[in-house]
C-alpha cells in the first residue's frame, strides 16, 4: 500500500514542471538544483503511486493522470499564496510604528517627503512623530528613532551615523537693514540689536559665539525655540542667529556674513539597540540618512556664495 501524500512542498515542483516542460526549466524557475527536482519527481510518482511525466529526450510530458491532478495543485498554490497574504498582513497590523523624534525645525516639506517615501516602499510602517527640542531617552524607549544636532554622540549605547554638517549664521529682515544696516564682519556688530535663544542648547554653538561679542544691552529679545527666533527676526525686531539650512528657504532673510569659524555640528541619526533589531527601522535608517544628505547637498547648491 502507498504512503498517504502530505509532502506539500512538491505541489510547488510538479506544478513547475507541468508548466515549464523539463526539469532543467523548473529547476530555474524554483532556484534549486536539477538532479534535485528529478528526483522530487520520481519520489512523489512513488508516493502517490501515479505515473506523472512521459520522460523523452524533449523533456518531461505529463499524463493523464498529472492532467487530472492539475486543478487540485493549483488550489493548493492559491491556497498557500492566500496564506501568506494574511500572514503578511497580519505582520504588518501588528507592526509598532516608528517613533521618529526629531526638534521641531527639522520638520520641513523636504524631511516630512523622505517619510512619505519610506511609507509608500514599505507599506504598513507608519510613524509617530515626536516634535521636541528636548533630549529623549531613546535607551529608556521613549522613542525608537532621533535626529540629533551635536558635536558628537556620548552615548556609546547608541547606534549613530553623521549625516550633515550644520552651520548657522546671522539674519536680518530687510525692514531691519532699511532701518539700521547690517554688520557684514564680526567687528561691525556695535549698534546693532540682537536676538538670541534662551535657554540655549549646547548645539547652538553660534549663539555661545554671539553672546562673546555683544553687550548684554544690545539684546533685544530672548526665545526658547529656533521658530521663534525665526519670527522675531522676520518681524525686524533685531538680528537673530538661525541654521543655514533653515534660513536658505526664506527669501525675506538677509544673511549678514559667513558663519563663525568654530561654530559647526554635525546632524545625526541615532537609533536605539532595541530598536536597531526591528527589519523596519534597519531598512528606515539605510533609507533615511542619504536622502537626508542628499537634501542638505542640493540646499547648499543654491545657497550663499
Amino acid at each position: 500500500m502507498k504512503s498517504q501524500f502530505d509532502n506539500w512542498a512538491d505541489i510547488r515542483v510538479f506544478l513547475a514542471v507541468f508548466r515549464q516542460g523539463s526539469t532543467l526549466a523548473a529547476s530555474k524557475e524554483l532556484s534549486m538544483a536539477q538532479p534535485t527536482v528529478a528526483r522530487r519527481i520520481d519520489a512523489l510518482e512513488h508516493v502517490l503511486g501515479l505515473r506523472l511525466f512521459e520522460r523523452d529526450t524533449r523533456g518531461f510530458h505529463p499524463t493523464k493522470d498529472a492532467q487530472k491532478l492539475l486543478a487540485g495543485a493549483e488550489a493548493i498554490e492559491a491556497a498557500v499564496s492566500a496564506f501568506n497574504q494574511v500572514i503578511e498582513k497580519t505582520r504588518r497590523a501588528r507592526a509598532s510604528p516608528i517613533r521618529l523624534t526629531a526638534p521641531s525645525v527639522n520638520f520641513t516639506p523636504g524631511f516630512t517627503a523622505i517619510l512619505s517615501d519610506f511609507s509608500n516602499a514599505h507599506p504598513g510602517v507608519g510613524f509617530e512623530l515626536i516634535s521636541t527640542y528636548k533630549l529623549v531617552d531613546l535607551i529608556a524607549d521613549e522613542a525608537d528613532v532621533a535626529i540629533r544636532i551635536a558635536l558628537e554622540i556620548e552615548d556609546e549605547r547608541l547606534i549613530c551615523r553623521k549625516m550633515t554638517t550644520v552651520t548657522s549664521a546671522l539674519y536680518a529682515s530687510q525692514s531691519y537693514i532699511n532701518r539700521r544696516g547690517m554688520p557684514r564682519s564680526e567687528s561691525e556688530l556695535a549698534g546693532h540689536s540682537f536676538i538670541i535663544a534662551d535657554p540655549a542648547p549646547k548645539s547652538m554653538r553660534v549663539n555661545a559665539w554671539l553672546l562673546k561679542r555683544i553687550d548684554e544691552r544690545q539684546i533685544v529679545s530672548r526665545c526658547a525655540g529656533i521658530e521663534t527666533i525665526l519670527a522675531s527676526v522676520k518681524a525686524g525686531f533685531g538680528i537673530g542667529t538661525l541654521p543655514t539650512s533653515l534660513a536658505l528657504e526664506d527669501e525675506t532673510l538677509v544673511r549678514c556674513f559667513a558663519p563663525p569659524e568654530g561654530t559647526e555640528v554635525y546632524s545625526w541619526l541615532v537609533i536605539s539597540p532595541e530598536a536597531y533589531r526591528r527589519p523596519e527601522v534597519k531598512a528606515f535608517s539605510a533609507f533615511f540618512a542619504p536622502r537626508f544628505q542628499a537634501m542638505f547637498k542640493r540646499a547648499d547648491a543654491h545657497g550663499h556664495p
